[in-house]
C-alpha cells in the first residue's frame, strides 16, 4: 500500500504514536481498526523511516499551520488560503485533502501541543535539518500570508525555531525572504492604501535568497548555488522523508533558486 494510502488507512497514524499519532488518529477515527489490520504480518516501522517521516511531516505541517493562523485571535481569510494553496500545490488527494483540513482545524484547538508536535517531528526527523527548514518555511509563510507578523504569530514562531534548533542567523534569513516576497507580491499598500501591483523580485532579494552579499565574489556565487539546489532537489529531500506530495514545493524552491543565481549572473555581466 502507498504512503498515502497508508494514512487514509489509519495504518500510518497507529505506528506513529505520540502526539502526532494521536492528531491523525482523531481525524481518520474509525479507520484506525483497518489500519491496525492491515499491519498484520508486517516489520513495525522504526523512527526516521521514510514512510514515518513522510507522516510526521504532513501532520505536523498542517496541524501547526492552523494553530499558527488561529495564533493572532482570528484566522484571516489569506491565512485560510495560504494553507489551501500549500494543498493545490500538492495536488492531495480528495481523502488527504479532507485529512489535511482536519489537521489544520485541529491546531486551532485551544489544546493543541504544540511542543509536543514539534518535540515529536523533530524526533522523527533524525537529524534532517533541509526537513526542518522546509517546514519551518512552509509556517513563515503562513505568518506572513497577511502582511508582517503579529507578536503573538511572531512568538510562535521563534519558539518553533528554538524546538527545532534551526539557527537565529538562517530564522532571520527566512523571516526577511517571506516579508520581501509579500511586498514583492503586491502585499505592500499603494496609493490611497489598496494593494500595489506585484513588481517581482529584486537584484538584492536574489542575493538574500543565496544568503549572499552583492560583494560575493563569482565563485561564492557559484559555491552556494550549487549547495542550495543540492540541499533542496526534490528527489533527495523525497528520499530523505518529504511526502512525495509535496514534491511541488521543492521543486518551486529550486525555481527560486535558479531564478536568483540566473538574475545575479546576469546582472554581473552587464
Amino acid at each position: 500500500m502507498a504512503w498515502w494510502g497508508k494514512v487514509v488507512g489509519g495504518a500510518l497514524g497507529f505506528v506513529l504514536g505520540g502526539p502526532l499519532g494521536a492528531l491523525l488518529g482523531g481525524v481518520l477515527g474509525h479507520k484506525l481498526d483497518k489500519g491496525m489490520a492491515s499491519l498484520q504480518g508486517t516489520e513495525e516501522m522504526d523512527p526516521g523511516d521514510r514512510e514515518r517521516v513522510q507522516t510526521a511531516f504532513f501532520t505536523a505541517t498542517f496541524s501547526v499551520l492552523g494553530h499558527m493562523a488561529k495564533a493572532d485571535g482570528r484566522v484571516s481569510p489569506r491565512e485560510i488560503a495560504l494553507a489551501e494553496a500549500v494543498m493545490q500545490r500538492m495536488d492531495l488527494s480528495p481523502d488527504l485533502r479532507a485529512t489535511a483540513i482536519q489537521l489544520f482545524n485541529r491546531g486551532k484547538a485551544d489544546d493543541f501541543d504544540l511542543d509536543g508536535v514539534l518535540t515529536q517531528f523533530r524526533r522523527e526527523c533524525h537529524r534532517r535539518v533541509t526537513l526542518l527548514q522546509m517546514f519551518l518555511e512552509i509556517q513563515i509563510q503562513a505568518a506572513y500570508a497577511d502582511g508582517v507578523p503579529a507578536p503573538a504569530e511572531q512568538r510562535i514562531l521563534g519558539h518553533i525555531r528554538e524546538q527545532l534548533g534551526i539557527p537565529e542567523f538562517l530564522f532571520r534569513r527566512m523571516e526577511q525572504l517571506a516579508g520581501m516576497q509579500w511586498e514583492y507580491a503586491g502585499g505592500g499598500a499603494g496609493a490611497g492604501g489598496r494593494p500595489s501591483a506585484p513588481r517581482g523580485p529584486t537584484l538584492e532579494q536574489a542575493y538574500e535568497l543565496l544568503g549572499l552579499s552583492p560583494q560575493a565574489s563569482d565563485a561564492e556565487v557559484k559555491r552556494a548555488y550549487r549547495r542550495l539546489m543540492s540541499q533542496h532537489h526534490p528527489d533527495k529531500l523525497v528520499s530523505k522523508g518529504l511526502p512525495e506530495e509535496m514534491m511541488k514545493l521543492a521543486s518551486q524552491k529550486t525555481h527560486e533558486i535558479r531564478q536568483a543565481y540566473e538574475m545575479i549572473t546576469a546582472a554581473r555581466k552587464v
